[in-house]
């Protein structure tokens, strides 16, 4: 089974609708060829105090894109955006995560203070033995690292 994690703000951005868009278009291209299984996820940061429930992500995204086959919908709680999705692509043992392009910049930024120069995508692939997608909102296609 393929499984892929896709982090998104809640309410749903720009960028958010564009990263689900394309994590919904790999599903789909993966599911042709066996099961998949999509894990929407949202991060409560405990400093901004906004508690949003799986439902309510649940609830937006469907708004949005209609009902998800196979679609779990995570909520994590945490201090770090970037450590919390982390956390939650290692617990699902995800093959593919696909992140919007301000999240590859912020993680960039995080990284570039352990590490010179690195290259955000195959810093995640090599920890964490996954493909990384960036999708953009303003391109038609994302770009993709394969591992």
């Amino acid at each position: 089974m393929t499984q892929i994690v896709v982090p998104v703000r809640y309410p749903l951005s720009d960028q958010s609708k564009a990263t689900l868009s394309e994590a919904i278009r790999i599903a789909d291209e993966h599911r042709e060829d066996g099961e998949v299984a999509l894990t929407v996820l949202h991060v409560n940061l405990y400093h901004k105090n906004l508690e949003v429930s799986r439902g309510k992500l649940k609830q937006a995204v469907e708004e949005e894109f209609g009902s998800l086959p196979d679609t779990r919908y995570s909520v994590r709680s945490g201090m770090l955006v970037e450590e919390s999705i982390l956390d939650e692509i290692a617990a699902e043992e995800a093959d593919v995560v696909v992140i919007g392009k301000k999240q590859a910049s912020r993680w960039r930024q995080m990284i570039q203070r352990i590490v010179d120069d690195p290259n955000i995508e195959n810093y995640l692939r090599d920890r964490l033995d996954c493909q990384v997608v960036t999708a953009s909102p303003d391109s038609a296609s994302a770009s993709e690292t394969d591992d």
